[in-house]
């Protein structure tokens, strides 16, 4: 039998090259999305798209609510998103206070509810200069905890957390990935903005990669 396994799935280019890997790796994917209020909910429609089309369990969960303790973050307030590389001080703007704390505890609260034994995410290099929780000793606690938190130990993988956004694309475009099928502008527009960090860095990646971008920009 698969080993049953929990994806926390945004439905940006980097969750979309985890969720393939677990698929390809034989385990039995139980895809989990999270409404946080965030501007870019299109990344949620793609991802339902995605999963639609690979016949796996998905859920879309909405803890919008927890706007009302955490905030400041221009992702999910009335904040302009920073244009720029996420090198640059101004990204620190995009941060969502413990977000990613959050998102595991609640998957791995699915996972052990499922029986599955592993929560995937999508953490890279290139979010260690801005994102706390997504470095390697964060992902290490995290999963410390994660083993004993409950009668059933759940870990916590995260297969590129020491690859750069440049390596994951490498690696789906091997596997044969359709990146139309993801969504990672900040901005929720029609057409990604081509200027915010995440745009940035994915444009960097296919260029890298010698690749063209299949979605449109403005």
């Amino acid at each position: 039998m698969s080993e049953k396994v929990v994806v926390i799935y945004s439905g940006g280019m980097d969750s979309y090259t985890v969720l393939n890997k677990a698929i390809r790796s034989g385990h039995d994917v139980y895809a989990l999305s999270f409404n946080y209020g965030q501007r870019h909910v299109k990344e949620l429609e793609v991802a339902a798209q995605v999963c639609e089309r690979l016949n796996i369990t998905h859920k879309i969960v909405d803890i919008s609510a927890i706007n009302q303790l955490i905030g400041g973050s221009s992702l999910t307030d009335d904040i302009d998103v920073p244009e720029g590389h996420y090198e640059e001080e101004s990204m620190k703007s995009t941060i969502v206070p413990n977000r990613n704390m959050i998102l595991i505890s609640l998957a791995v609260g699915y996972a052990v509810s499922i029986q599955a034994s592993k929560v995937f995410y999508g953490a890279h290099s290139g979010d260690h200069a801005i994102y706390p929780d997504c470095r390697p000793e964060f992902v290490k606690k995290m999963d410390d905890v994660c083993r004993i938190a409950n009668y059933d130990a759940v870990e916590i993988v995260s297969p590129y957390l020491n690859n750069t956004k440049i390596d994951i694309l490498t690696d789906g475009l091997e596997m044969g990935l359709d990146y139309s099928q993801t969504w990672t502008c900040y901005n929720g527009r029609q057409h990604a903005c081509g200027k915010c960090g995440a745009c940035q860095e994915r444009l960097e990646a296919f260029a890298l990669n010698k690749a063209t971008d299949p979605i449109s920009y403005e």
